[in-house]
């Protein structure tokens, strides 16, 4: 096992690295495949002026599950290799963390507000900001005062107290990862894809700024968006809104109707977004509306935007271009315009037709999403 030792007077550095010489740069390669671990190639630092051996017995990173070789050449003067894998123990709790996610919204029937909380943190990215964290993305900033507050994410609170006693349960799993399983558990334990998920996710200690995100219907101005966050999102029109938010994140039209499609679960609140009815036939205490027929809804009230909707299926792009469908299902502007715009209307056809095709559209857009500004760590996927 090996330390990174710092220069006299220097701070250490603030993560645990391992160094490979060029010399063995083949047999670490095999490792890493044999193993399943990321590497990563980078230029050296001062602090990086030698290694520092010693045993695996009395080393304090004995327990990080780090693969090492170790060099006494000076590393200043060669080109080095970092090399980091998940520890077992960080591995173990992010599988006992998706079981117990699992549970929770099986309990709750939180899938759609989990899912919700893991947008709104990913939802901030801006791909022409370089500077992490500046740049948003699936940072777990949302845990923070103000951004909790913002007012995109109303009643986002209450996901947060959900997930409190699963992460002070599994303390190696950050929150940022913590938001973006629980969305991924969320859909699949409504009856869709399940998405290839990545792992190691970096948490951000400072909020992303407010207005990114978009808006559903136009305000008092008759525009949707505004001038704040990172770059304007104000539109007069919900195609070009919502493509100048999608578009900053650094994704397509294929994204932006497939992400749409996530409406198929949960419900529009009035005393949140303004939107939607009290409560209507299938948000009533009463209704059934899981995937599997099991009773049980969480809070009764709001409107909804399909029938089941804590069912994941294509339900949505069935419901919304139907003009005979139930009228107290929710039909936003942003809604119906993946039916009347030239480019979101290809796909939301090909989805309204196969459930299958927005499957795979949506599992991949989801992955994009779930992975846009992380800064990842000791990547674990296979979860």
């Amino acid at each position: 096992i090996t330390d990174v030792s710092s220069e006299e007077g220097q701070k250490p550095p603030s993560r645990t690295t391992v160094m490979f010489s060029k010399s063995v740069l083949v047999a670490a390669a095999a490792a890493a495949c044999a193993l399943e671990v990321a590497d990563a190639f980078v230029a050296p630092t001062p602090a990086m002026a030698r290694l520092n051996v010693r045993s695996a017995a009395s080393s304090p990173l004995a327990r990080t599950g780090l693969v090492h070789a170790a060099s006494t050449r000076p590393l200043a003067s060669r080109r080095t290799v970092v090399f980091m894998a998940a520890s077992d123990d960080h591995v173990k709790e992010l599988k006992a963390c998706k079981k117990d996610l699992w549970d929770l919204v099986d309990k709750t029937n939180a899938n759609p507000v989990m899912v919700r909380l893991a947008w709104h943190d990913s939802g901030t990215y801006d791909v022409n900001i370089k500077e992490w964290p500046d740049c948003g993305g699936a940072i777990g900033s949302i845990r923070f005062d103000p951004e909790i507050n913002h007012g995109a994410n109303a009643g986002l609170s209450l996901a947060l107290k959900l997930l409190e006693p699963i992460k002070k349960k599994y303390p190696l799993v950050s929150h940022a990862d913590l938001f973006q399983m629980a969305s991924a558990v969320s859909i699949e334990h409504a009856g869709g894809p399940k998405i290839d998920m990545k792992y190691g996710r970096v948490d951000s200690e400072q909020c992303s700024p407010e207005g990114n995100l978009p808006d559903a219907e136009p305000g008092d101005n008759g525009k949707y968006g505004g001038a704040g966050g990172t770059a304007s999102t104000e539109d007069s029109t919900p195609g070009g809104h919502l493509r100048k938010v999608f578009y900053r994140m650094g994704l397509g039209d294929k994204e932006i109707v497939a992400l749409s499609g996530a409406h198929t679960l949960g419900r529009a609140w009035k005393d949140r977004s303004g939107l939607g009815a009290e409560s209507t036939k299938f948000t009533s205490k009463d209704a059934i509306a899981r995937k599997d027929g099991k009773a049980g809804i969480g809070k009764a009230g709001g409107s909804s935007w399909t029938e089941k909707w804590l069912a994941f299926d294509n339900s949505y792009f069935t419901t919304i271009p139907d003009d005979s469908s139930d009228p107290e299902l929710l039909k936003l502007s942003s809604d119906k315009i993946v039916f009347k715009d030239d480019g979101f209307k290809p796909f939301a056809e090909k989805y309204q037709k196969s459930e299958s095709d927005f499957f795979k559209d949506y599992a991949e857009s989801h992955k994009k999403l779930s992975e846009l500004g992380a800064k990842f760590e000791n990547e674990v996927t296979g979860v």
